[in-house]
């Protein structure tokens, strides 16, 4: 998450389409991606998802996101997630990935979540909606907790002015779903744009930090 500054998130119910966007992002550059939870037989999508990553793509980093209680935590845990994304902060899921010593990102909205949640263990916050609390957020909590790392999901596009204004506020990385995997013009995934828009993106966020 450091490294790239960039979490791609995706769901989809057909396993052969997952595969084909995963294997997008990884040529595209990424190497994780958040898986997200929601719908029926989701985890057995992301069993099969992780197992075509540990035998294909090599350093692929797979994570579940949109959990909301311990026992799907820990579920997903067991499919091998490497990280558990949340929209609210859950003490029982942090306890439960704390255990494993897994990577746990609740969503925060308030300085006192933060604070509970970093009390909790939790290492990098997730900003959601990011588009309602803006970069103003991040920057307003930096001044006073600059060890808070925090990762905007929600408002952020792979457009060099977006990605500016969310890394120059402090952000930490930042989540990106619908506006990264983007469709055609019949609504299907466009695997060859998915991987081009990636490659931009991260080199985007690269260059932002550099400068």
């Amino acid at each position: 998450m450091s490294e790239l500054g960039i979490v791609p998130l995706f769901y989809h119910p057909d396993i052969e389409i997952c595969k084909q966007v995963l294997s997008a992002c990884y040529r595209g550059g990424a190497r994780l991606l958040e898986f997200t939870n929601r719908g029926d037989f989701a985890q057995e999508v992301f069993g099969e998802l992780n197992k075509f990553a540990l035998a294909e793509l090599p350093g692929m980093i797979l994570g579940v996101g949109s959990i909301t209680d311990a026992g799907t935590a820990s579920l997903y845990l067991q499919l091998g997630a490497n990280f558990i994304v949340s929209a609210s902060l859950r003490e029982d899921i942090a306890k439960v990935c704390n255990r494993r010593k897994v990577l746990y990102s609740p969503g925060c909205g308030s300085l006192t979540e933060i604070g509970q949640a970093e009390e909790l263990g939790c290492e990098i916050v997730k900003l959601f909606p990011g588009s309602i609390y803006g970069p103003g957020f991040i920057k307003a909590i930096k001044g006073p907790q600059p060890w808070t790392s925090i990762m905007p999901t929600g408002g952020v596009s792979p457009d060099y002015d977006n990605l500016k204004t969310w890394f120059d506020a402090g952000a930490y990385c930042v989540g990106m779903g619908s506006k990264l995997m983007v469709k055609d013009a019949a609504r299907n995934f466009d695997i060859a744009g998915i991987e081009d828009l990636t490659r931009k993106a991260l080199a985007m966020v690269q260059e932002i930090r550099g400068a």
